[in-house]
């Protein structure tokens, strides 16, 4: 038996009570547990700073459009002075609104689905076939970041002398907002594929007798429904707000509209953007509840077969 080193901690056997058999390494000391109150007081803090810088230019925005008050008197004192949605009722009266509003749901609609009929087989495939590819996958749907929307108008115009046939349709709009949304969609997709085991699920279905369409359709898309909602939403986001292809094509969806009444009439047109931006914000909160509700219930699925496994294993026993 080795002789223990000078200086090394040593411990009894406690079965025999005999001589030490070998030594011990010591404990480490407690570092203590930082306060809970201190570690959330950073994250909080920058939520607060976050919420100031987005909630002051809406505010200030909404007093210009819906108060009935002077530029030059807004202040705090005047803050809950002669609110009104006049200008708002002006802009709804307009009739060019609505074939705007109609037209942008319309390439909302369009964008959203052949987006999704181009990207979802896509990214299966590459997930199943080709997992070389996805870098490459990736990179070009970063490319629209890259290359500004300016610079995609100026191709669209030297084409459209050749193909005005489809260039001078409103619903043209469609291929190049799928094009700008991209680097939201594919990568939500990415994301929900990547949460499931997708090989499993598609050989599971292949092996009993489904074809691809059926188990995109009724194996894939089901437990994709977040990834799916989310890309939905970020290419509506995208098709409402989108402004350069849309002016420059001379198709008069919502954002140029928006354009020519605040030159027309500013308090309306404020007003109307004021609307949009709302409505671009509640979708993304639409998508955060949606996806917390899918994650709870599947928490909660996955918490109730773990307790009926447990109570199943002492009768099996």
């Amino acid at each position: 038996m080795p002789a223990a080193v000078p200086g090394d901690p040593i411990v009894s056997d406690a079965l025999d009570e005999g001589p030490p058999t070998a030594p011990t390494g010591m404990a480490p000391p407690s570092v203590g547990r930082p306060n809970a109150r201190f570690a959330r007081l950073l994250p909080n803090l920058v939520l607060v700073v976050a919420a100031i810088f987005f909630i002051m230019p809406l505010l200030a925005l909404a007093r210009f459009a819906l108060q009935n008050v002077p530029t030059v008197l807004l202040g705090w004192d005047t803050l809950f002075d002669k609110w009104s949605l006049e200008p708002l009722g002006r802009a709804f009266e307009d009739p060019v609104f609505w074939d705007s509003l109609r037209l942008s749901l319309k390439l909302a609609l369009g964008t959203v689905l052949l987006t999704l009929l181009l990207l979802l087989p896509t990214a299966i495939w590459v997930h199943l076939r080709l997992p070389r590819a996805r870098p490459v996958i990736e990179f070009v749907t970063v490319l629209p970041y890259m290359i500004p929307a300016i610079a995609l108008v100026a191709g669209i115009k030297l084409v459209k002398p050749h193909a005005r046939w489809f260039l001078d349709s409103d619903l043209s709009l469609i291929p190049f907002y799928v094009v700008l949304a991209l680097p939201f969609t594919y990568r939500s997709i990415d994301a929900g594929l990547r949460a499931i085991d997708l090989r499993t699920l598609v050989d599971a279905s292949r092996s009993l007798g489904s074809g691809w369409l059926a188990t995109i359709m009724r194996v894939l898309i089901p437990n994709l429904r977040t990834a799916i909602i989310s890309a939905s939403f970020l290419t509506a986001a995208v098709v409402i707000g989108e402004y350069t292809i849309a002016r420059l094509l001379l198709i008069d969806s919502l954002p140029p509209y928006q354009r020519i009444l605040v030159g027309t009439d500013s308090q309306a047109g404020y007003g109307l953007n004021l609307m949009a931006l709302l409505a671009t914000t509640s979708l993304f909160v639409l998508v955060s509840v949606l996806t917390k509700k899918r994650d709870r219930k599947r928490k909660s699925f996955a918490y109730a077969a773990a307790r009926a496994a447990s109570s199943q294993e002492p009768a099996a026993a």
